[in-house]
């Protein structure tokens, strides 16, 4: 396990790589989204017990309603035994779970046993867990932008209160410190269009490993990455030495 020195505490991950790992193996997509829900189950219990505090991870874009209907529909049927399954661990693991995303999209009974699984563990402190689905950092920020507008229009602010601190407390994890480390899994170097607002100042970590063969070992070796890293946030590295003197 990596230093306890300088943790992130919110890490972003964009779990790539599963329909290539299961072609490899020369087995359908599917099984591969199977194989990538057991490395996010490890990959949770790694990075509570390292000493992550949030974990926002990549599920299903608003994008990927465009790939082929049936392994859409097969990858609803597994979220929805997977939020069957993992809940009660994650709950008597102190974990909260919350979900960010265009939820409306989803059948009645998806979002409900969404708002079932965030309402049980709503009390938990020990680590958070943000799951996105069916979202894109566009349709974050328009969606950000029409709450702005509303509340403009309604007289609820004044248009001298529109800042950035204002937008980004109207962003998806409003309430959350932006991420510290964003992870990319599967060797491609994109965001594809995940959390562009929150991600202005975050370390980026870009793998080759495939996400279902990415273990706890990997993980710690982007924290030690991280670790390695001189976050300036604009300012000069002479700053930063004269500021943490």
């Amino acid at each position: 396990m990596t230093s306890t020195a300088e943790i992130p505490a919110h890490i972003a991950i964009v779990m790539d790589g599963n329909g290539r790992w299961a072609q490899k193996r020369n087995r359908p997509r599917t099984f591969g989204h199977q194989a990538g829900v057991k490395a996010l189950r490890k990959i949770v219990r790694h990075a509570g017990k390292t000493g992550v505090r949030e974990l926002t991870v990549f599920v299903f874009s608003s994008e990927n309603w465009n790939r082929p209907k049936k392994e859409v529909g097969r990858l609803m049927d597994l979220f929805m035994r997977a939020l069957n399954r993992e809940t009660q661990e994650l709950n008597e693991n102190g974990v909260r779970l919350r979900f960010i995303g265009d939820l409306a999209a989803f059948s009645r009974e998806m979002q409900q046993k969404i708002a079932n699984a965030v309402s049980l563990t709503a009390g938990n402190q020990r680590m958070t867990l943000n799951v996105a689905a069916n979202y894109g950092g566009r349709w974050d920020i328009v969606d950000a932008a029409r709450k702005t507008a509303q509340a403009l229009a309604n007289g609820a602010i004044s248009i001298d209160e529109i800042n950035e601190d204002y937008f980004s407390r109207q962003v998806s994890l409003g309430d959350s410190s932006d991420p510290d480390l964003f992870i990319r899994t599967g060797g491609e170097m994109r965001v594809s269009n995940f959390l562009l607002w929150q991600s202005a100042y975050t370390e980026f970590y870009f793998t080759p490993v495939l996400w279902p063969d990415f273990s706890p070992k990997v993980f710690d070796e982007a924290i030690a990455m991280y670790q390695s890293r001189e976050r300036r946030f604009g300012l000069t590295s002479e700053q930063i030495r004269r500021e943490s003197a």
